[in-house]
């Protein structure tokens, strides 16, 4: 195995035989068949970013060294964004031929070219001509993604406004490199070429005016009798703005047509402000550059995830129907509902499809996905991709784990979920991430959701709160809606509470009053008495307030203390940590149960061997205290329980953590060589304040808490947990519904 290091990148060459040989193997083999070099090297994943500073945005030819800031960030952008790795290239050069020799020179590094900040024409030309040139994706952002992210827009504000494409008519201010692309572009889409007027700083490109033409300009010169912008704008339906600050009045958008449709992209002012544009006319639908206004058209949706599609597919070049299926997909994800961390990245509570969000946020993580499936179908579709057997579900899949590395942890949950679905009641029917959460979960295929409601009125409220948080109205069909006092099986209920909590003081009446007004007993009454599966709940209460009757109420496994445990996904490995959220300073016999049943968790999480490491501050015998000592008991019971299961302690969280450090100190150790998996502290205190700092600085991914120790699968959730979270434990919750169903089937507690 090779190791090479150049500017930053690394990569293996890796062959049977760790010589010379090995290489030299691997460069024949691209020698014979040069699309190798997509396997074996960097250049699948490699776009240079090359730029010559003649017309960086807002300050114009500054040079490609004072530029190169700007191309570093836009570096950084592919990679948050698609996690594509750039070399920025500043070519001290303004003569079009010798750039394009250089680029085209560069063709056997790089999967693709995105050329930055070079002025028109030349842009035109370079471009046109490394297309000719170079059997790799060539772009111009300053031109294509603009017109593909206003393009989205339009597409959008359109449908709002009840325009249709065909008959609107357009002005674009600014000719250069954006606003010439931005109009071929819309015509690609359905804008009339005919209905589009043009105006530049020398007024209306008009036939027959040759003051400051080229052939470019040339292509949407009009032949109507206007000159100015104000002349072109009376009577229009829709304004681009790729120009300069304050050229559109208010005076001009009250002579456009009803509902206008402004984009005002002159950065960072705008042709005309937001608030301008909407006090002309409350009817307008308008966007700018900026992140401080609604619709803020920024080509960070676009570019990433067109290389994204692109390099995955291998593709030749960026065509025409890539960039309209990016368009388009953009243009759908704004009708989706907007993921909580978008929400609070912009400090929203609710965003909803309309004329203040006709195009997704420009960090909306969805778009990798979206977006780049989208153009490699059309790479696909449209015969310029290069790879072979695409399978567009399969590279969804792998897109989603490019964009959260835990997903393809939790994904084997998702899976075991989706085999058998099972009916989950929840009774927080109203709140924002519950109902998120079920709509993303009720995509997965992995449940059928019970909501339980007091009120009578439970369907029409939650009915109300998805259409006000802008939900897919298509998931009220799919939720059972159960008011407690109308419930067939409400008397039955009644009395199976009654018969449990007898001796424990309750009368019918008051038993009555319980099942009837409390939904959180109902619900887990239905659980218990098999007339659903699971039971999630928690998002809006203190842990202990509805632990408490959870526990007076459902049966609990005979062997089985109960206990919460935590999965904590860390660099890609699951561990678990016990017990995180129930008993408060367990004694060993408690403690040695809680090992072995989390162990048993961790086999059916996994299909793998558990490695349990009870955690202390002593080191095997190093300290006398009680505390270590009730550890060591601990471990001793647990083995004389299960001499099978691979536990030791008690240990501190260091060598636990670390093989090669507990080897050599202490090689009698009987997990040698084994990185432990399971993690069970001593007390609570340890557990709680290890697994939310593990959370919080550690940068692992917490999912539970998962209840054991209880014949059902109830789970409660930490208060405030995350939309995501949510969504998670309900696949869990169907998970442990299934294996639980497994156990009981097979005589196990």
């Amino acid at each position: 195995v090779y190791l090479y290091a150049s500017c930053g990148f690394s990569f293996i060459c890796m062959h049977t035989s760790a010589t010379p040989a090995g290489v030299a193997e691997v460069c024949m083999q691209i020698k014979e068949n040069p699309q190798d070099a997509y396997k074996y090297t960097t250049k699948s994943n490699l776009v240079a970013v090359v730029t010559n500073g003649t017309a960086v945005l807002g300050l114009g030819n500054i040079g490609a060294l004072a530029g190169k800031p700007v191309m570093e960030g836009k570096g950084n952008l592919f990679k948050k964004f698609a996690d594509i790795d750039v070399f920025d290239i500043e070519l001290k050069e303004e003569d079009p031929d010798k750039i394009i020799e250089i680029v085209a020179a560069l063709e056997p590094t790089f999967g693709g070219i995105n050329l930055e900040d070079i002025k028109a024409p030349e842009c035109f030309y370079i471009e046109d001509e490394l297309k000719k040139r170079m059997n790799i994706p060539v772009f111009h952002d300053d031109q294509h993604g603009t017109a593909v992210v206003s393009g989205a827009a339009l597409l959008n504000a359109l449908e709002i406004s009840k325009k249709s494409i065909e008959g609107i008519k357009v002005v674009i201010n600014g000719a250069g490199a954006a606003g010439i692309a931005c109009a071929k572009f819309y015509v690609s889409l359905g804008v009339k070429k005919e209905n589009i007027i043009m105006v530049d700083s020398k007024g209306v490109i008009y036939k027959g005016r040759t003051e400051g033409m080229n052939p470019y300009k040339e292509l949407f010169a009009t032949n109507l009798p206007v000159r100015t912008l104000k002349e072109a704008i009376e009577g229009a339906d829709v304004f681009f703005g790729l120009s300069q600050p304050n050229l559109l009045t208010k005076d001009m958008v009250k002579s456009m047509n009803d509902h206008p449709i402004i984009f005002a992209m002159a950065n960072p002012t705008p042709e005309i402000t937001y608030e301008d544009a909407k006090e002309a006319n409350p009817n307008a639908i308008v966007g700018t550059g900026r992140s401080d206004y609604p619709n803020q058209i920024n080509n960070v949706l676009v570019f990433p995830f067109l290389f994204r599609g692109a390099l995955d597919t291998i593709a030749s070049t960026i065509n025409e129907e890539m960039k309209i299926a990016a368009a388009k997909a953009l243009a759908n994800l704004a009708k989706m509902d907007v993921p909580e961390g978008v929400l609070k990245a912009y400090g929203l509570s609710n965003l909803k499809f309309g004329p203040d969000y006709v195009i997704p946020k420009p960090f909306d993580p969805r778009a990798l996905i979206y977006v780049s499936s989208a153009v490699a179908q059309a790479a696909i579709d449209s015969k310029v991709a290069r790879v072979e057997n695409f399978d567009i579900l399969e590279y969804k899949k792998t897109l989603e784990l490019k964009l959260d590395k835990t997903r393809s942890i939790t994904r084997y949950i998702y899976e075991k979920a989706k085999e058998n679905p099972k009916r989950v009641v929840f009774t927080e029917t109203t709140n924002p991430n519950i109902l998120r959460a079920v709509q993303n979960a009720l995509e997965e295929g992995i449940f059928y959701p019970v909501f339980v409601g007091s009120r009578g009125r439970t369907k029409e409220f939650v009915v109300e709160k998805i259409k006000a948080l802008g939900l897919k109205e298509s998931i009220i069909d799919k939720i059972e809606f159960i008011d407690p006092m109308q419930a067939p099986k409400r008397l039955h209920y009644i009395q199976r509470l009654l018969e449990i909590r007898q001796r424990k003081g309750i009368t019918k009446e008051e038993a009555g009053y319980i099942i009837n007004h409390r939904p959180n007993v109902f619900a887990t009454m239905m659980v218990r008495e098999g007339d659903a599966d699971a039971l999630l709940i928690g998002e809006t209460y203190n842990y202990p307030t509805v632990i408490k009757p959870i526990l007076q109420v459902t049966e609990k496994s005979p062997e089985t203390p109960l206990a919460g445990i935590y999965i904590m996904v860390i660099k890609n490995h699951i561990y678990l940590f016990a017990d995180t959220t129930i008993n408060i300073n367990p004694d060993s016999q408690t403690l040695a149960r809680i090992a072995i049943e989390t162990a048993k968790f961790y086999t059916d999480l996994t299909n793998a061997e558990p490695v349990v490491a009870m955690l202390s501050f002593s080191n095997f015998g190093s300290n006398e205290q009680q505390e270590a000592i009730k550890v060591k008991k601990a471990v001793e019971i647990a083995k004389s329980i299960n001499p099978e299961l691979l536990i030791e302690g008690e240990m501190q969280a260091t060598l636990a953590s670390d093989v090669a450090l507990r080897d050599e100190f202490y090689p009698f150790n009987t997990i040698k060589g084994r990185q432990a998996n399971v993690f069970i502290f001593p007390n609570l205190d340890a557990g709680n304040i290890s697994y939310k700092l593990m959370y919080k600085l550690g940068g692992a991914y917490p999912i539970g808490p998962i209840l054991l120790g209880l014949k059902k699968s109830i789970h409660v959730l930490e208060m405030g947990s995350p939309v995501r979270t949510i969504e998670d434990m309900i696949a869990l919750a169907v998970f442990d519904a299934q294996r639980k169903e497994k156990r009981n089937g097979n005589g196990e507690s």
